[in-house]
């Protein structure tokens, strides 16, 4: 029998091969054609609906639910801030700049348009995401809706829609102390970047600007929602597909009572400065003014440039938080702090005494320190030196303790640096000493400098709010607080009252027996021979206080009189205070600008919000606590 032919062995092989290869690719197919069979069943049958809508990101509009601000309160439960709903025209996004203000002169026609409001839609405009609704018209009144509605067909791109706005009942009067709620500007968004807190806003939005309203913003903001809307091939919504709700933000309890704010209001009347009282037991501030304020509506839309321009070129700088950005020499107001500094220091007692011709001078020098008293105020001890506010006795303290003692019980009453209040915007003030001078401007520091210091004048700035804190600790005499305005955080889910906790700033480590005779000489400052006798007179409790005057600008060796200086270059006038002076529960500093004496001018003020606080009345509601 013959062998099989080499050739037919591989050409059957070759077929039993290509067999194999086939039928496993057909598996394959098989396989492929099958798993995109299903595929094909869930993207359009199982998941239609949904990718339905999605097949076209056109068709899909995210639209931003902002959330309801937080409201904040007074200690007594009345509200000094809150939100409203308000009508607002609305138009969708267009092509061309052109057709939008084409829709804008037509809506003019039945509506007005002002030109404030032209310049803020302009100023959104360039600011708008892709998406975004631009405000034609806000705060809308029921009577403008109406006649909206009736021609709405007319513009099919214009929606009459609600927003929420930010109402503050007190208006100029907590001005300061809340701020205001405003447009977001290119450094906001880059600040929130940084914090990591750019997602909860968008380029239209609004967040707190100083005061409370921008120190808290985190809390009251709360956090944006979404709805994920059908849009048709000309940007009309269908449905909402999906939403995503926002959380409110948190309400806000504050330690002021609103009727002592207004108490101090009424007090300055017309003037210009500032008050701050504290409790001097945990630090709570109990009123905080500035004078003048400013009208927050102003910035709830947008404030336009007129209006900036005013309030900006006012010489009465109402923008100006004097309360924590406003700067003075502290004047006399200083001198209980420092004769603790003599006292603490053993560089006096209370037994010590000079005799007080009218005049202090350097050894060596034939310059003469002037008392404001020009014959002096005979012998003076450390009691009679505060009394009677004795330049001379202070000007020898200085002298003898030197500029170093001095910073030291400067800063540890807290002057010199922020006091850590709970508001936004707060300055350090100064307290000088020989490496600030040579550092500030070069130059070596001189006796004469010290000499200044030690009467509240010199290099010496403070703020109200600082005196206020310093007061308060004198008041306790064992620790200073950071002072608090913020008491209570409120979750708006749970409703759960978050308390804050009172925290010192310093322990004083103070002689009781030294503070106890400054006490003494405070109350003295108040009775009859005291330069704030006359504020004091007739009240049904004690209470302890200073006078301060500040100079403006240096006369130079000229007599001062009141009436032949400008108004806005007299002296301030300053006062610091706490009372009941045996148990204090409150403690103060205010500020008169242009004043002239603080007995005369400041005193007054500080007696007014004293028979406030402490003459029983009828609660406007529980304390919240």
């Amino acid at each position: 029998m013959r062998p099989p032919n080499r050739s037919t062995r591989h050409r059957s092989s070759g077929i039993i091969d290509f067999k194999k290869r086939l039928g496993a690719t057909l598996v394959a197919l098989v396989i492929l054609v099958g798993i995109l069979a299903a595929r094909i069943i869930y993207l359009q049958i199982i998941r239609f609906e949904h990718y339905s809508v999605m097949s076209n990101d056109n068709r899909i509009k995210v639209v931003p639910r902002i959330p309801g601000r937080g409201m904040i309160f007074d200690r007594n439960g009345v509200v000094l801030a809150e939100n409203y709903s308000a009508y607002t025209l609305e138009l969708e996004p267009l092509e061309e700049e052109a057709d939008f203000w084409g829709v804008v002169d037509g809506i003019s026609n039945l509506i007005e348009i002002t030109n404030d409001d032209r310049e803020r839609i302009q100023e959104t405009l360039a600011r708008r995401s892709r998406f975004a609704n631009i405000v034609i018209r806000g705060e809308l009144s029921d009577e403008e809706a109406a006649i909206f509605l009736a021609n709405a067909y007319t513009f099919p791109k214009v929606k009459l829609g609600a927003r929420l706005y930010r109402r503050y009942p007190f208006g100029e009067l907590t001005s300061h102390l809340l701020g205001y709620v405003g447009r977001v500007t290119d450094q906001d968004l880059e600040d929130l970047e940084r914090q990591g807190q750019r997602s909860n806003y968008l380029r239209t939005d609004r967040k707190g600007k100083l005061g409370i309203e921008g120190y808290y913003e985190s809390a009251l903001r709360g956090k944006l929602g979404y709805d994920y809307v059908e849009v048709n091939s000309k940007g009309k919504t269908i449905r909402t597909i999906e939403s995503d709700l926002p959380t409110n933000g948190k309400n806000l309890y504050l330690s002021i009572d609103i009727r002592l704010q207004q108490a101090a209001e009424e007090a300055f009347g017309d003037r210009r400065g500032a008050l701050v009282a504290l409790d001097p037991n945990d630090g709570s501030v109990l009123a905080f003014l500035s004078k003048p304020g400013f009208d927050p509506v102003l910035f709830s839309l947008g404030i336009t440039r007129d209006n900036w321009k005013a309030l900006q070129s006012s010489p009465d700088r109402p923008l100006v938080n004097r309360a924590i950005a406003g700067t003075y020499p502290p004047g006399s107001t200083i001198k209980p702090f420092f004769a603790l500094a003599g006292l603490e220091s053993g560089a006096r007692t209370a037994s010590w005494t000079m005799s007080d011709p009218g005049y202090f001078t350097i050894k060596g020098s034939k310059h003469r320190f002037r008392d404001w008293k020009k014959n002096g105020h005979g012998v003076v001890d450390t009691h009679k030196a505060i009394v009677e506010s004795c330049d001379t006795y202070f000007y020898k303290l200085a002298n003898d303790v030197g500029i170093d003692v001095l910073h030291e019980y400067s800063r540890r009453f807290g002057f010199g640096s922020p006091t850590g209040l709970d508001i936004l915007g707060e300055y350090a003030g100064l307290a000088p000493n020989p490496q600030w001078k040579q550092k500030r401007f070069g130059q070596k520091w001189f006796l004469g400098d010290t000499i200044s210091v030690g009467i509240g004048q010199g290099y010496n700035l403070v703020t109200p709010t600082q005196l206020a804190v310093a007061t308060a600790g004198l008041a306790n005499g064992a620790n200073v607080f950071v002072p608090r305005i913020v008491q209570g955080i409120q979750d708006n889910r749970d409703q759960e009252l978050e308390l804050t906790t009172p925290l010192p700033m310093f322990s004083l480590k103070l002689h009781a027996e030294n503070v106890e005779l400054i006490h003494h000489a405070m109350i003295d400052v108040t009775r009859p021979g005291g330069t704030a006798a006359a504020a004091a007179a007739g009240a049904k409790y004690t209470f302890a206080g200073k006078t301060g005057t500040a100079q403006v600008f240096s006369l130079k060796g000229a007599e001062y009189n009141e009436a032949q200086i400008d108004e806005r270059l007299r002296d301030h006038a300053l006062f610091i205070a706490y009372a009941p002076a045996e148990h204090p529960k409150i403690a103060l500093a205010v500020l008169v600008e242009n004043g002239g004496h603080g007995g005369s001018a400041a005193a007054p003020i500080a007696r007014k919000v004293f028979d406030t606080y402490l003459t029983p009345r009828v609660p406007i509601g529980e304390d919240f606590r």
